[in-house]
């Protein structure tokens, strides 16, 4: 499988990516390699009888995956400084407040 010129133009176009004339004939055949590649690649046959690689000893299992909430050293309100019934307290901006306030 291979690209040509103006399929390259055209990805780059999409890609938003200026290619100069110098580059574009190493940037087709690159591209053209790249996909002889992954051609080789979709030729393996896959079976869902091959287990996925791991690397070590067999013997080794992985722990479930758990999610959990995890406890805070301290709570929100030691960390803001100004806190009220469990709202951070922050400064109004002087350009969003309406005259007369």
């Amino acid at each position: 499988m291979s690209v040509t010129h103006e399929e390259v133009l055209k990805i780059a176009r999409l890609a938003e990516l200026d290619v100069d004339e110098a580059t574009l004939p190493v940037l087709t055949e690159q591209m053209s390699r790249i996909l002889e590649f992954v051609a080789q690649i979709g030729a393996v046959p896959a079976s869902e009888s091959a287990k996925p690689f791991v690397p070590g000893p067999d013997a080794v299992s992985f722990r479930v995956d758990e999610v959990k909430p995890w406890p805070l050293a301290f709570g929100p309100s030691e960390l803001a400084p100004a806190f009220r019934s469990g709202f951070f307290l922050v400064p109004k901006l002087g350009q969003f407040e309406e005259e007369g306030q």
